[in-house]
This record gives structure tokens, sequence and C-alpha cells, in this order.
């Protein structure tokens, strides 16, 4: 089945890889054909202008990216192509659809496989909120969804941990904003999946104060963007978190585990 809201920008010729490895956060280096990649394009202040999936093709690459953000993503890359040789354009022949075999999506095992095919064997589209609660239940935020162009840094929607930040890369635009908050070693703010029935989009998550606001909801889960200091010290002090009045409860991976208890020695130290 299609999977909603995609569009698809095809690089080629001979200087694409380079071109990527001075523009955008993912490695692109040992990238074999047929590879799929999670990656973004930042602003020089290091936020998201979009992320996307990149699959490398026999010549050149393919970017899977929210159709909203196609266009502006297309016009950054030109104007960082300078005089390098690679061509920029908007592949509609093809569409990105579900499949028992394809590629993995490297943002989560929970997601399906994803494949690039001819539009006309695609099949039917997904219901957009069905495809929202797929991602919502992976734990995946989303461009359009849960943020757009410049509204978040890469920790807040978990690109660091989902594999899409190469922190290692000789460059990226962005790259020194990114890099200083991952040396700080307190990440600020995280998007993470909660479960609750009262839970809808703009809603705070409350503690003793609010501590995050959701980003995205349905099925009784969503997800939502979370001041981490205030988050453990709300867990710290047993405070019940809650939405519209109803508690709720966060599933916090082993990464997010581990970053909290963290915080909390760091605060026993100071």
């Amino acid at each position: 089945m299609r999977i909603p809201h995609r569009a698809l920008i095809r690089l080629t010729g001979p200087d694409t890889i380079a071109l990527l490895e001075r523009t955008v956060t993912h490695t692109v280096a040992d990238w074999r054909e047929g590879e799929l990649r999670y990656g973004g394009l930042l602003t020089p202040q290091g936020k998201v202008i979009a992320d996307y999936l990149a699959l490398r093709t026999a010549d050149g690459v393919l970017l899977d990216v929210h159709e909203d953000a196609a266009e502006d993503l297309m016009k950054r890359l030109k104007l960082f192509r300078l005089r390098s040789q690679v061509e920029i354009v908007r592949d509609d022949t093809l569409s990105v659809s579900t499949s028992e075999q394809g590629d993995d999506d490297p943002r989560s095992l929970k997601l399906p496989w994803r494949l690039y095919g001819p539009v006309a064997d695609a099949g039917e589209p997904i219901a957009p909120a069905v495809w929202q609660n797929n991602l919502i239940e992976a734990g995946v935020p989303d461009w359009g969804s849960d943020y757009r162009a410049a509204d978040v840094f890469p920790t807040d929607i978990n690109m660091d941990v989902m594999g899409g930040v190469d922190y290692r890369k000789g460059c990226f635009v962005g790259q020194e904003v990114a890099s200083r908050m991952k040396r700080r070693g307190k990440i600020r703010k995280r998007t993470l999946k909660v479960l609750g029935g009262a839970l809808e989009t703009g809603a705070p998550i409350m503690a003793d104060g609010e501590v995050g606001t959701v980003t995205s909801a349905g099925g009784g889960a969503g997800l939502a963007l979370v001041r981490t200091d205030r988050l453990q010290k709300a867990l710290a002090e047993g405070h019940p978190l809650s939405c519209n009045g109803a508690p709720v409860t966060l599933d916090l991976p082993d990464w997010a585990e581990a970053e909290l208890k963290a915080l909390a020695e760091a605060g026993a130290d100071d």
C-alpha cells in the first residue's frame, strides 16, 4: 500500500556523494547500492529543515521526503551544489509503498519495509491517520505531524538515536551546533511515546507543572516533545503525569531510561 505524503528526489552525477558528504547529517561512506539510510539537512543554526530516508541507487541517491518539504529541500541542495556535477530533480514516476520484501526502515524495526517502484504498482493509499498511528506505535516522530521546517533540533526528534546523525563526519551544515549539544551530554528535549485516553495534539503533559507537549495522537497513544530535566524531576519526586486531566504514562526506551538516569546522577553530583 502507498505511504501518504511522500515525494522522491533523485540525485545523479559524479559529485552526488561529495555533495551529501559536506551538507547532510548522515553517513555517506561505505554506502552500498540498495541500502536505506536516515538523515536530514539542517539550518546553519542546527535546526532540521527536512529529514528523509535516502536510498543508494545504481546511478546516485533517491531521497524519500515529506511532500511539503520536497521543494525547499531541493532548492537548498541546489544552492549548496555550486559547480558540482549533480542533477537534482523530483521523480514523480515512482512512489513509496509498504512491502513484505524491500528496504528496512532504519528508524525502527516496528515500521514496515519500504518499496520504491512505479506509481501504477503502488496499490491503494494508506489513510493518513492509519499511517500516523503506525509511526506513533513505533515511537517515530514525523515531519508534517510532529514538527515542520526549522522547528526542532535533531536530538529533539531522536535523530541521533535512530542513526540519522554522524557526529564523526568531516562536516555538514549545522554540525557545529549539533556537535556542541551532543558534547554537553545533557539533551534538553526528547520526543517520547505517551499512553493515555485523553491525548490530543497540542495538549500539555503535566506533572508538578508542564513537562511537555503532545505533538501527535491517535488510538490511545501519542508522541510528546518533553523537557528531560522537568521529566526527570517529576519522576524522581513521584508526581503523576496527566494530559487533559487524565492520567498518562510514558513508554521509555532503554536509551531514554539511561539519559534520565544520567540526569539524576548529574543532579546528585551538583
